[in-house]
């Protein structure tokens, strides 16, 4: 019988699922795929029981497909504490200290894993995507807002408090920007994808999304050109800070303003190596896996988690 994992990206408005075949320490293809709304407006308690429903329903599905669902992997935004299994506080999706960990292995009966969406993505980035190869992988995800996974040999560092990686938040623009963390001039407050839309709809006067931004941009309307060259000039301060910090190999960029392509990564690349001094300057890339990096990476920290209890035992 086929070993399958059982895998939930949990987002604000979606919840991607997937049973992925496994094989000892490796992933296998996507053997079956699934997405739900997530239905935050009802609720913690309700987003809690239909995230155990779908995985209840996917352990049902495999065994009708005759596959063995062995371990099981979560992934959620916010602030994680994975060691722990719990999901500390996150606000768009309403959970405050919920042991997901724990009601997941009860209900599944299952090993299971709890991670962080960015970092998991980052990690399935690193060791199946467009980072794979490299031992030292800084992934960048440009969405709503900016965050990093840094993953050396394979494992993703987050840090004491589990709060390692938050590189949007580094002040590029002293004074600029207020940013929703309280401070102002971070780097996510200026070059994430809702920062840019922003921007440009305050110069322009009419709402614009980022993806319009750079199309504009590329043909040369001037409010346009002049956001999207300070975009990659913040991100280009910003990947210099990581690269003094971490040291990779290879920066892959990921999220909806990487939708851009090369509009964004020629001039960044660009950006960084002007700015370079002494430091090695890495490969900067695209991320390959697109939205299905999340749900990938919750099947590996399930296969890791699984190892982890062999090898323990």
């Amino acid at each position: 019988m086929t070993q399958t994992v059982i895998a939930l990206d949990v987002g604000g408005t979606a919840i991607k699922c997937a049973l992925v075949g496994a094989d000892g320490d490796a992933l296998h293809e996507v053997l079956h795929a699934e997405r739900h709304p997530t239905g935050a407006d009802r609720g913690g308690p309700a987003v809690i029981e239909t995230i155990l429903g779908i995985a209840e329903g996917l352990a049902a599905t495999a065994r009708a497909k005759g596959l063995e669902p062995v371990g099981a992997g979560l992934v959620v935004p916010g602030v994680i504490d994975e060691v722990n299994g719990v999901a500390v506080w996150a606000a768009n999706v309403g959970f405050r200290d919920v042991p997901l960990q724990a009601l997941l292995e009860e209900r599944l009966g299952l090993p299971a894993a709890l991670g962080h969406d960015v970092r998991a993505g980052g990690l399935a980035e690193a060791r199946l995507g467009a980072g794979h190869g490299h031992d030292y992988v800084l992934v960048v995800p440009i969405g709503t807002g900016i965050a990093a996974a840094n993953v050396v040999h394979g494992q993703v560092y987050s840090g004491a408090h589990g709060a390692g990686g938050e590189i949007g938040h580094i002040i590029v623009r002293p004074g600029g920007p207020p940013c929703g963390c309280g401070q102002r001039g971070c780097l996510e407050s200026i070059a994430s994808a809702s920062a840019v839309g922003r921007r440009y709809s305050e110069q322009a006067g009419r709402a614009a999304t980022a993806e319009e931004v750079a199309r504009l941009a590329a043909e040369g309307e001037p409010i346009a050109v002049a956001v999207w060259q300070e975009t990659i000039d913040a991100l280009a301060d910003g990947l210099l800070v990581g690269m003094a910090l971490f040291d990779p190999a290879i920066i892959v960029v990921g999220g909806g303003l990487a939708e851009a392509g090369e509009a964004l990564l020629a001039p960044l690349r660009e950006g960084v190596h002007a700015r370079v001094t002494f430091h090695r300057e890495p490969v900067i890339t695209r991320a390959a896996l697109g939205d299905e990096a999340g749900c990938l990476g919750a099947a590996l920290i399930a296969l890791d988690n699984l190892i982890t209890k062999g090898n323990t035992q």
